[in-house]
């Protein structure tokens, strides 16, 4: 990730706090709904890793292959379970998304540096079209997030106490977690 220490800091914190929800979500979860909050908690991580501020905490070379490596295993099988549940389909555009970065930013074969140059360089990188593309869907993505936690009447457990199974399988924070990884992806993406 570019840019500044404080901001690549505050995604890092964003990104690891919605994986951490997610995994406390799947331990309130089962079936198809623990999957999801499962490839959504190694998103979360996998994200706060890549965001990490080079200046503080300067990734091997080889980073890059093993994150290329985990988000094309993870995009394999999340396009397998999308024909369970159409939200996985999305799960597997993170992936890949997450894998294009993750080549984008690699250091070349000869040493040379990539997008990244070890985090510093001030190169374009990418695929402009694909990244667009990108930018585009997440932008997309964002908007309909955050237009489905616009409450449209009142939740029936909202004013009494904790209604059913507690903060982990609250719908909206499930939005809220989702809202917020896209947004991260978005400003991933921006940077590349």
């Amino acid at each position: 990730m570019h840019g500044p220490a404080l901001s690549g800091w505050l995604l890092v914190a964003l990104c690891a706090a919605s994986g951490a929800y997610c995994l406390l979500r799947m331990r309130a979860c089962a079936g198809e709904a623990r999957r999801a909050a499962r490839a959504e908690a190694v998103m979360g991580f996998g994200m706060a890793a890549m965001a990490l501020p080079a200046a503080v905490v300067g990734p091997p070379s080889w980073s890059w292959a093993v994150y290329a490596a985990l988000f094309g295993a993870v995009a394999v099988g999340d396009l397998l379970a999308a024909r369970r549940d159409a939200h996985r389909l999305h799960h597997a555009v993170g992936s890949l998304a997450m894998l294009y970065m993750a080549l984008a930013m690699a250091p070349a074969a000869g040493g040379a540096p990539g997008v990244h140059g070890a985090h510093g360089a001030g190169t374009a990188g990418g695929i402009p079209l694909l990244t667009g593309g990108l930018l585009l869907y997440y932008g997309v993505y964002v908007l309909r997030t955050g237009t489905r936690l616009v409450p449209v009447a009142p939740h029936p457990g909202a004013a009494g106490a904790g209604g059913g199974g507690g903060w982990a399988t609250r719908p909206e924070l499930t939005l809220v977690c989702r809202l917020s990884m896209g947004l991260a992806m978005l400003a991933m993406l921006s940077a590349l």
